[in-house]
């Protein structure tokens, strides 16, 4: 353990092509005691470089910047979990979209989020994110899952109208990337009301093989987009 790590520093690096968005997120990292910035740029390829010579733990980048200018974010992502899969990805977007999403967890939901950038300037969600990554968990942002619920349950033949509010409440709470103590905790529940609940919850949706926190987000996200257009916007 290095000597940030001791003193509870999380290294960040951070990677997007528009100047003021890099100002706004080195602002507001800047005030978070938590985080040492090692690095902010403007380039995917700078950005690997930046991991391979500066170690960071977690990575903060755009969804959509030069090489490429699509999905960008995500490639890098992906190509960090073969070549470091020990760094944490936040991916920024300003989509709200569920296909993003999946792409990015396609290897795997561990050490991933994807945070809207209107979020950024909610440090206490940004933190969260990093944390989370840094933790080798996940986290979705609120809103995305949100528009993910309300879409599956309009679906006539949705599974989703077999669960109780609580259960549909607790199956957000899981797609965010919620341990079952934070679940708990948000929901005001014990941790054994929220084990009951995910067993249920999974019984009935047939996820019952999703075990460990990672698994779970994946496999919640996959069945609430089963109904979307996944096709990403580029494509389009």
């Amino acid at each position: 353990m290095d000597d940030d790590d001791a003193a509870g520093s999380i290294r960040v690096a951070v990677a997007d092509d528009s100047f003021l968005m890099r100002e706004a997120m080195r602002q507001v990292l800047a005030r978070l005691p938590e985080i040492e910035v090692v690095a902010i740029c403007d380039h995917g390829d700078r950005l690997l470089d930046v991991v391979d010579h500066e170690n960071p733990a977690v990575v903060i980048t755009d969804v959509r910047m030069p090489p490429s200018g699509d999905d960008e974010g995500i490639r890098i992502a992906h190509r960090l979990r073969r070549t470091h899969p020990d760094v944490g990805v936040v991916v920024l977007s300003q989509y709200a979209e569920p296909a993003y999403v999946l792409k990015l967890l396609e290897q795997g939901s561990a050490r991933r989020a994807y945070l809207l950038k209107e979020r950024i300037h909610h440090r206490g969600q940004l933190v969260d994110a990093v944390r989370a990554v840094y933790d080798g968990g996940s986290f979705i942002d609120p809103k995305i899952v949100e528009l993910l619920v309300r879409s599956r349950e309009q679906a006539s033949d949705s599974p989703l109208a077999s669960l109780t509010p609580r259960e549909r409440e607790t199956l957000a709470e899981i797609a965010q990337g919620k341990s079952n103590e934070a679940i708990a905790e948000s929901l005001v529940l014990t941790k054994r009301a929220v084990e009951k609940h995910i067993n249920s919850i999974f019984m009935k949706l047939h996820l019952a093989g999703s075990r460990d926190v990672s698994s779970r987000v994946k496999a919640a996200l996959m069945f609430l987009a089963e109904s979307e257009t996944l096709s990403p916007p580029w494509e389009r």
